[in-house]
């Protein structure tokens, strides 16, 4: 059964591609149309198409999972509700968007079959080597997954990704494609090379986000936020990928709290099967939709109490800590000063000026908007313990190895796989910080399963916090090894022995010591070491980390409306954002740069868009609106410290930060925009034309007295059954 367009039913090989081409326009394939469902709350109703039916091995129902997390309690969470001076809701459409990296996936797979020849597909099956080069984020458990699926010993399995193109996500999961050129290769005996093209990117490669979310916020009435819950429905396409599952439960569900004290939340999640591209960890994953539902809640309740939406954020805002602080859902912190970073971007704009300017602006008639946001994200993915713990079936600790040369030159082997966030020239300097060794002496290899130590892959902005957590490690461990031997060499005791700046010698004559180059130059020798010392000059840690990091910050908008076409300007685009000590600036700028921009093409142009029969109508580059660099202000990026205190270079992540905060932050600064026509809620992204629409309906419903704010007093709300019947949400459209 063909489940989505994109669902793959044949292949053809050939010795170019123009042959391949030729040779597929002679397939034939009979399709018996069968009715499709694309919503994900619309497939879990009676009488949907159903993708999976087996009671025994499918998903009757359409219903993926079901998973609900509360805190303290769910009576605590009604209680709340029931209680409130102010309950606000409203309804989120979180749209299904379609990754866009640099290059589309490819492999390219060479088997040598056994010394026996019984590895050509014959009698005894697959035992020979096979390598396959891959646009994967994560090589270690490409090879994993390939060794399960081609029954080829893991040892005999190489994976090569030096140079993917980009991923943000798309390039997590092993995909059907890429084993099929292996299948393919192995059954051949020679290489085999596919390469899908951008219009089969965008249908078969996984999408991001697809989300039905409704959701509500109690507040007292001076705004203090008492409780809030959700119940989405979170479109998982036509077949679980990888990490999908775990999008909209860990990294969603469990972050309903950000950076705010709320002492009542549930999540009521659903995981829904659609006849659409099943969807992946997606730049920020479950993040983004957190941070959005809180923010916009937010701005409701603030303009229901009648209070500055930077006021009534700042009451709510959890106190600054250093050591751990616990939430309502069971997650602990790691370290946070949210005011500290919303201060600073207000005074980077000077706030008070700007709604003064926006007030006069409005006089004149303009539609100027201001949308502020407070985010707390997880990120770091670890340890292992919770991700076994929460059924993801892998781990996630990350492994370095460091080996001086007898010249003092350096190989770091990692086993994060870095595709493009410049982790080489990070890596480099964290040996450089920790042991004095020139940034250029060090050479970072990664993405070759023969030449690096296992690791978990690159995602979750994990890679400097979990990976470069192990390299400080394994440098740490060098560094006492050269004490020693420093203490040897230099004949003193090894409590006298003092570092600094690559340099070991005894306390008080430091013009008297041995470089790092001078330790690894001996160690290599091994002519005048100490008794019982081994040779070299190389560690290895595997680091898995006790906690996730929860980076933070505070991001504000600036746009302007044209009231006759619905325009949306981003004018002006600030960011301060926390991840800890930065090893290098501009690295972390640029990471934010990429996340705003990719926030900000979520909010105002992008959305995979299917038809009734399922066909993709976005699915090229003339249909999909990507955000172009003539759309971008220039994106004002400001910081924080605070370290994460169980980090061993104190590192939180960047990779993420700003796409998880941009998207709400420029939708909030549009409906500011529009709140003086009444329009308080739209569907993303905001196009000229929905926005026109919007004002020109605002336009009619004033002229006959009508208002609708989407919030109330009242504590009537009713989430109904399980599916999603009888809801009663009193949106405000």
């Amino acid at each position: 059964m063909v489940r989505y367009v994109g669902d793959a039913v044949a292949v053809v090989v050939a010795e170019d591609r123009y042959q391949a081409e030729d040779a597929l326009e002679l397939i034939t394939v009979d399709y018996d149309p069968l009715p499709t469902v694309i919503n994900p709350e619309a497939a879990l109703q009676e009488g949907a198409p159903q993708l999976h039916p087996d009671p025994d091995t499918g998903a009757p129902g359409n219903q993926a999972f079901h998973w609900v997390a509360a805190g303290p309690s769910p009576e605590a969470v009604d209680d709340a509700f029931a209680n409130a001076d102010v309950v606000v809701r409203d309804t989120i459409i979180q749209q299904k968007l379609i990754p866009n990296a640099m290059e589309p996936r490819s492999a390219i797979a060479t088997y040598l079959p056994s010394p026996s020849g019984r590895g050509a597909g014959g009698e005894g099956g697959f035992n020979g080597e096979l390598t396959i080069w891959n646009t994967t984020q994560n090589p270690h458990i490409a090879r994993f997954v390939t060794c399960l699926v081609t029954g080829i010993p893991e040892h005999k399995i190489r994976i090569i990704a030096p140079e993917v193109g980009g991923g943000f996500g798309a390039k997590i999961a092993v995909y059907p494609w890429d084993m099929i050129t292996a299948f393919c290769a192995m059954k051949l005996g020679r290489p085999v090379k596919w390469t899908e093209t951008r219009s089969e990117n965008y249908v078969s490669s996984t999408h991001g986000r697809d989300h039905v979310e409704y959701v509500e916020m109690a507040a007292n009435s001076d705004g203090r936020v008492t409780a809030v819950r959700s119940v989405v429905y979170a479109g998982m396409g036509a077949y679980l990928s990888t990490a999908a599952p775990g999008i909209p439960t860990i990294l969603h569900g469990l972050m309903y709290s950000g950076p705010y004290d709320i002492a009542n939340i549930k999540a009521d999640i659903y995981g829904c099967f659609t006849n659409s591209t099943p969807v992946e960890a997606y730049r920020g994953a479950g993040r983004p939709e957190a941070t959005f539902l809180l923010e916009r809640l937010m701005d409701l309740v603030a303009a229901e109490v009648g209070k500055d939406p930077v006021e009534v954020r700042r009451m709510n805002l959890i106190p600054r800590f250093e050591d751990g602080h616990d939430v309502a859902i069971g997650l602990t912190y790691d370290s946070g000063d949210y005011e500290g970073a919303l201060n600073l971007a207000l005074d980077h704009v000077n706030y008070d000026q700007l709604r003064h300017d926006q007030a006069h602006a409005r006089e004149r008639g303009n539609l100027t908007g201001i949308g502020v946001s407070v985010y707390c994200e997880i990120c770091g993915l670890g340890p292992s313990q919770v991700a076994g713990a929460v059924g993801f079936g892998g781990g996630l600790w990350e492994s370095a190895t460091v080996r001086f040369y007898a010249t003092g030159k350096v190989n770091v082997f990692i086993g994060t796989s870095p595709h493009g966030q410049g982790e080489e020239t990070t890596f480099a300097q964290i040996m450089s910080d920790e042991l004095g060794v020139p940034v250029d002496d060090v050479e970072v290899v990664h993405g070759d399963t023969d030449t690096t130590p296992m690791g978990w892959g690159t995602y979750g902005s994990r890679t400097t916090v979990v990976g470069g957590g192990a390299l400080a490690l394994s440098a740490r461990k060098i560094k006492a090894k050269a004490i020693t031997l420093a203490a040897h060499l230099l004949e003193a005791a090894e409590a006298d022995i003092e570092y600094e700046d690559g340099n070991f010698f005894v306390r008080g004559a430091p013009d008297n010591g041995k470089t790092i180059q001078d330790i690894a130059l001996m160690a290599n020798v091994a002519w005048n070491m100490p008794e019982g010392m081994e040779p070299g000059l190389e560690a290895t840690t595997f680091y898995d980390p006790p906690n996730f990091s929860y980076p933070f910050g505070a991001h504000v908008a600036v746009v302007s409306v044209d009231p006759d076409n619905g325009h949306v300007v981003l004018e002006r685009y600030v960011a301060v954002d926390d991840c800890g000590p930065q090893i290098n600036p501009m690295i972390v700028e640029g990471q934010v740069h990429g996340g705003v921009v990719q926030g900000a093409g979520q909010a105002l142009w992008e959305g995979a868009v299917y038809d009734d029969n399922g066909q993709l109508l976005t699915g090229s580059m003339l249909d999909y609106a990507l955000p172009r660099a003539h759309l971008v202000p220039d994106i004002e990026t400001l910081s924080t410290v605070t370290p994460s205190p169980h980090n061993p270079l104190g590192v939180k992540g960047i990779g993420e930060t700003g796409t998880i905060a941009s998207t709400v932050t420029i939708y909030n600064a549009v409906i500011d925009a529009l709140r003086p026509l009444g329009v308080t809620r739209l569907e993303m992204p905001l196009t000229p034309e929905r926005v026109w629409r919007a004002i020109q309906e605002a336009g009619v419903h004033q002229a006959h007295g009508h208002h609708d704010h989407g919030h109330d007093h009242g504590h009537d709300h009713d989430h109904g059954d399980a599916h999603g019947h009888g809801h009663d949400h009193g949106h405000g459209h």
